[in-house]
């Protein structure tokens, strides 16, 4: 038995990891796509540097604090759910010891155990920790390890910090008559990077995955520049 549970911890570990690494390449890209949408709009209108630097930052902080602040509300969200789950859990193995036996017998049933071992797991499991055994087995839920919302809401903000320091950089660094093509170009290959792990992060594909993501942040920067054009044509 100690073979499989290690096994079974290693899956959950690696799970969790790349849960984690996706986050990370999906917060780096909508940073990437949203700042660049701006500061192409911005300079669709205008060529002043400084108005430039200013809407990039803007852009990045308003984005990153955002992705931070909705992260940690909706983890937060999730720990207080697993909380109230596990507090449930602990005080149903109180009141009704043998009905969470027999519970979690049935559940290691469906696991592919015969009755008789999934009821010797089950009271080996029990006796050395009842909560911890309905937490994993029942619930998938590790009560030394709840998500954390401060973890995910940095993982967020730095995230998407790193993603929108690219186009930020690349429309105030080159001279006025290259920012829009430098950015451009430095947008189309980091997403084309983004969309390709991504890809092989979930174990798909990653040409359709790519081409969405260039797409996606070519029309967006299409259409912000359109706008910023027209404005700036139209004195506004």
């Amino acid at each position: 038995m100690t073979e499989p549970t290690h096994d079974e911890a290693h899956g959950q570990a690696l799970g969790a990891r790349l849960n984690w690494l996706r986050a990370a390449v999906l917060g780096a890209n909508d940073g990437i796509v949203s700042t660049a949408g701006l500061v192409v709009g911005v300079a669709g209108a205008t060529a002043d540097r400084s108005t430039l630097l200013t809407a990039g930052l803007a852009g990045l902080l308003a984005g990153s604090m955002s992705m931070a602040a909705g992260e940690y509300v909706s983890v937060s969200t999730q720990r207080d759910t697993e909380k109230a789950a596990l507090a449930l859990e602990r005080r149903e193995l109180r009141e009704q010891p043998e009905a969470e036996l027999e519970e979690l017998t049935e559940l290691l049933e469906e696991r592919g155990l015969t009755q008789e071992v999934a009821r010797e797991a089950a009271e080996q499991l029990t006796e050395r920790d009842a909560l911890r055994a309905h937490a994993r087995v029942e619930l998938g839920i590790d009560p030394d390890d709840l998500t954390n919302p401060w973890h995910a809401a940095w993982a967020s903000f730095l995230a998407f910090t790193v993603g929108a320091l690219l186009p930020l950089l690349a429309i105030v660094l080159p001279p006025s008559d290259w920012r829009v093509p430098v950015t451009v170009v430095s947008v189309l290959a980091a997403l084309t990077l983004t969309g390709w792990s991504s890809a092989r992060l979930g174990a798909a594909g990653p040409g359709r995955a790519m081409l969405r993501n260039v797409a996606g942040g070519a029309l967006a920067m299409a259409v912000t520049y359109a706008a910023g054009w027209l404005l700036g044509a139209a004195g506004v």
